[in-house]
């Protein structure tokens, strides 16, 4: 089944119009949504509208509402809210460009891919593909669809166009709330190169393919055998943590370093305490075992 344009509609730039589709870049396929049920019955559990002191209502009683103080709601019916919406044009202004790192990772919401819309417009799509490549700039506009209006981005990507809903000013939290407490001051040199050769050495090409969700690759397998055991109790193995140590946690950060960048393994805390029962126990072993000694024999008993 081909794959159903989210939007469709024009690029303009000044002048130039290119006619486009565009496709959603992700999908939500590796999540998994449990159904709450009841079990002495199997059946699944639904939900009713219930107001306190009054009990459930009817669907067509419910309107929509705006606390503006505790309990205080402001009362608003659909067709007020459908009047505010934008009308969803089908044009697409790029009303600025800014450099292709100017825009912090932080405001980037969805990927869609854009496509020429026919063989006619795909000249002029090149050209502005290129033409940002070249001038390494990101295109910025306001895009309205179904009632709201998103601020997004438009980049190459390969041989087509990116677009990406980006998030509002006021959807991102200040980094200097959470950050304010960290101290500014250098690290120290030789753990910075440590740091920095353990960096380079583990660096490589970027492949999402190999990077798994583990959690829900486990529970596709605890369902299957779940499904296979006929409703009995399936316990999924999984890796126990290990003991925790009484001892002190502080770890020695340059020779941590420097053992991963030689790719050596810490050895346990407690591999010298073995060493030396382990010896013991072989010295034991060499020593020829004590001779019992001998059982007495009965004393035989004179005939009266």
């Amino acid at each position: 089944m081909a794959a159903r344009a989210y939007w469709k509609g024009q690029i303009r730039l000044a002048l130039v119009s290119i006619p486009v589709e565009i496709y959603k870049a992700t999908k939500s396929g590796a999540s998994i949504s449990f159904r709450q049920i009841h079990e002495p019955s199997g059946k699944p559990i639904k939900y009713e509208k219930v107001v306190p002191g009054v009990g459930p209502v009817d669907r067509d009683e419910i309107i929509k509402g705006y606390e503006v103080s505790k309990g205080n709601f402001v009362l608003l019916e659909d067709a007020e809210i459908e009047a505010v919406k934008l009308e969803s044009k089908r044009t697409l202004d790029l009303v600025q460009f800014v450099d292709a790192d100017a825009i912090d990772v932080l405001y980037f919401d969805q990927p869609y891919y854009v496509v020429p819309a026919d063989e006619l417009a795909e000249e002029a799509y090149v050209v502005l593909r290129e033409a940002l490549r070249k001038a390494r700039k990101v295109g910025l506009g306001q895009l309205a669809i179904r009632g709201q209006e998103y601020l997004i981005s438009l980049k190459p990507c390969g041989r087509g166009l990116v677009l990406e809903t980006l998030r509002y000013a006021d959807e991102v939290n200040k980094a200097a709330n959470y950050f304010r407490d960290i101290h500014d001051k250098k690290p120290d040199a030789d753990l910075l190169d440590l740091a920095t050769t353990l960096i380079d050495k583990k660096s490589g090409q970027f492949d999402a393919g190999e990077y798994h969700n583990r959690y829900i690759d486990a529970l596709h397998r605890l369902i299957e055998k779940k499904a296979k055991s006929k409703g009995k109790r399936v316990i999924e193995d999984t890796d126990e943590p290990g003991a925790v140590s009484g001892k002190s946690n502080v770890i020695d950060l340059m020779a941590a370093l420097k053992a991963s960048v030689e790719g050596k393994k810490k050895p346990p805390a407690d591999a010298e305490e073995k060493k030396a029962p382990a010896k013991k126990t072989a010295a034991a072993a060499k020593k020829p075992a004590a001779r019992k000694p001998a059982a007495k024999a009965p004393i035989a008993r004179k005939r009266a």
